[in-house]
């Protein structure tokens, strides 16, 4: 998303290719965050940094957490959106996906691959692209005639950790505010 920093975005990342995104003995449900707060941050970038320090200084970081508070939507507009631009972007994202399963038909087809296959997915994707996007687009009836992206930002984060830890996490992250920025 073009002109979004990622500090200034809260968001979850996964822990790996093929984890849910939770480590083990995380709960399953939304749960509220535990621990003391041991440093605040403007942005979220600041936050990681903080979180990093300590991971470089051997600290416990499983005991930490990054929490986003006073959230807010922002949805950042694009541009303007017209016929051209809904019935151009229709007909590549089809294109897209017929081209994908045309090669799938062409590879997995009974003569070998061909182009054939390939070219019938591509012209019916573009095809299929038009008309739904054209009725996505009419059903709106010129409500919402621009293009945006969305995302939740905080006004701060607190970096909270568990009481057996908060301590020295709090004095490994005053030394670190009292580096020189920058270094």
């Amino acid at each position: 998303m073009e002109g979004i920093s990622s500090n200034e975005a809260w968001v979850m990342r996964v822990t790996g290719p093929f984890s849910s995104g939770r480590p083990a003995g995380q709960p399953r449900l939304p749960t509220p965050p535990t621990g003391w707060p041991i440093g605040s941050y403007e942005t979220y970038e600041e936050a990681q940094r903080a979180v990093d320090y300590l991971a470089d200084n051997d600290f416990a970081v499983q005991d930490v957490t990054i929490v986003g508070v006073d959230l807010m939507l922002v949805e950042r507009v694009i541009g303007r959106l017209s016929w051209g631009k809904v019935l151009g972007t229709g007909a590549v994202s089809g294109a897209w996906f017929g081209l994908f399963v045309g090669l799938l038909l062409g590879m997995f087809g009974s003569q070998g691959v061909g182009y054939a296959p390939i070219l019938v997915g591509l012209f019916s994707g573009v095809l299929f692209g038009l008309v739904f996007a054209a009725i996505s687009y009419a059903s709106t009836r010129g409500r919402r005639d621009f293009s945006s992206a969305s995302q939740l930002v905080a006004g701060r984060y607190d970096v909270l950790c568990q009481p057996r830890n908060a301590e020295r996490g709090r004095d490994l992250l005053a030394r670190l505010a009292m580096r020189a920025p920058g270094s």
